[in-house]
């Protein structure tokens, strides 16, 4: 009998979310192809890549693995490149559309989970959740902080892309009281009404008013470095800005500077450029928490997003077509 196809499952070492048995992936496959999972370092060598995942049917990319035009040119079979997640920045698009190779993500697995930790990032600032832990931790009661802590219902959420993310954490925003801004010149007129929030003309009028500066943008070329030293100034002293989206946004040194020098009253990042924080002063900046990149795990996300992508394998290696197409 011919060798079934193989579906590669690339994933980094020592990886937390990645199963080395693939037993979600396997169950959906069944008998149309092998399944094999291999750990690579995080700046794979292009010996790094074993013979079996060059000749693989579909790829399945865990994390921000690198995928360039080099390794894209090296694949004698693959029929399809699934990034397990929303972004694709790791992905060289424009190699594989050359290549007429798809490059599939899994847009909406973790909605619920990032826009629910991006208000949790957002009310622990607000109620300065940490420091009055700390505080009482330490057999205190003298609420050092009661300068900081906001009313929800006085101050403005405001969101920069609203997309599927966005929109759930606009909703959820508004159920906590907040007055909710947005701007995002790519989404359709009529949206601000279809969901009940106000639309800005601009990233620095939503910066100028806004009490809480949430990201939900995707990493593109116009988003690099979108929040720097200037969009930092022209926000209120006492905003707080949050990103669960794509820690290259944000400029980490101008964001980390305007903390130490209180002149952003905080930040809640789920992710940072040049993840993770390199130093002991990075870590200790005030008024920042800092969480592992973790905003869309949840159990059930992860089964979701896991089927998601080996349903898209499954389809490629069938010959059937494929969905979540972003090239």
């Amino acid at each position: 009998m011919p060798s079934r196809p193989l579906v590669a499952i690339l994933c980094l070492q020592d990886s937390p979310h990645a199963e080395a048995a693939a037993e979600i992936e396997c169950a959906i496959l069944g008998e149309a192809a092998a399944v094999r999972t291999f750990a690579l370092p995080e700046r794979p060598a292009p010996g790094d890549f074993p013979l079996a995942v060059l000749g693989a049917a579909a790829l399945i990319i865990w994390h921000s693995l690198p995928v360039d035009a080099a390794l894209i040119g090296r694949l004698s079979a693959c029929r399809a490149l699934i990034r397990n997640g929303v972004g694709v920045d790791s992905v060289d698009l424009q190699a594989a559309a050359a290549r007429g190779l798809p490059v599939c993500n899994v847009p909406d697995y973790g909605t619920e989970e990032v826009a629910d930790h991006a208000l949790a990032l957002t009310l622990a600032l607000c109620r300065q959740l940490f420091a009055l832990d700390a505080e009482a931790k330490r057999l205190g009661w003298r609420i050092e902080v009661p300068g900081r802590l906001r009313r929800l219902g006085c101050l403005t959420f405001g969101i920069v892309g609203l997309g599927r993310i966005g929109t759930a954490a606009a909703l959820r925003a508004k159920a906590f009281g907040f007055r909710v801004i947005f701007f995002d010149p790519y989404v359709p007129s009529g949206t601000h009404k279809a969901v009940g929030v106000e639309r800005v003309a601009s990233l620095a009028d939503l910066l100028a008013r806004s009490d809480i500066v949430s990201l939900h943008c995707p990493l593109t070329p116009e988003t690099r470095g979108l929040i720097g030293a200037e969009e930092i100034a022209l926000m209120k002293p006492t905003a707080h800005l949050v990103n669960t989206a794509r820690g290259d946004i944000v400029q980490k040194a101008p964001l980390l500077a305007a903390l130490r020098a209180g002149r952003l009253g905080g930040a809640g990042l789920d992710v940072v450029e040049q993840e993770p924080l390199r130093t002991a002063e990075e870590a200790a900046t005030p008024n920042l928490i800092v969480t592992c990149h973790a905003a869309f795990c949840s159990v059930e996300g992860l089964v979701e997003m896991r089927s998601t992508s080996a349903r898209i394998a499954r389809a490629a290696v069938l010959g059937q077509p494929v969905w979540n197409r972003v090239n």
